[in-house]
C-alpha cells in the first residue's frame, strides 16, 4: 500500500499538467468555434440586410404606382379581362364537327 501511495504522490504532478494542458486546449478550441460562428453569422447578417434592402425597394416602387396612378389601376384590369372574353369568342374557322365519317 505505501507503494501505491508513493506511485499516486509522483503522478500526482504529471497528470495535473496534463490535465491544465488539456483544459488550455479545449478553450482554445472553443474560443476558434466561437469565432467561426461569429463570423458566419454576420455573413447572414449582411445577407438578410441586402435582400432587406431589395424588398424595401420593390415596396417604394409599388407605392408610388399606387399613389402615381391613383386607383386607375382596378378599371385597367377589368379593361384587360374585357378584351380577353372578346378574344376568347373568336375562335377562328369552324371545323365541320355536324359531318360524320361513313365506312
Amino acid at each position: 500500500m505505501g507503494e501505491l501511495i508513493g506511485l499516486v504522490a509522483v503522478s500526482a504532478p504529471f497528470l495535473m499538467v496534463l490535465g491544465i494542458v488539456w483544459i488550455g486546449s479545449q478553450k482554445k478550441l472553443e474560443e476558434k468555434r466561437i469565432a467561426a460562428t461569429a463570423e458566419m453569422s454576420s455573413e447572414k447578417a449582411a445577407q438578410y440586410a441586402s435582400h432587406t434592402a431589395e424588398l424595401e425597394q420593390r415596396v417604394r416602387v409599388l407605392e408610388r404606382i399606387v399613389t402615381d396612378r391613383g386607383y386607375d389601376i382596378a378599371t385597367q384590369i377589368e379593361a384587360l379581362r374585357d378584351q380577353k372574353q372578346v378574344e376568347d369568342t373568336d375562335n377562328g374557322v369552324p371545323l365541320g364537327i355536324d359531318r360524320k365519317e361513313t365506312a
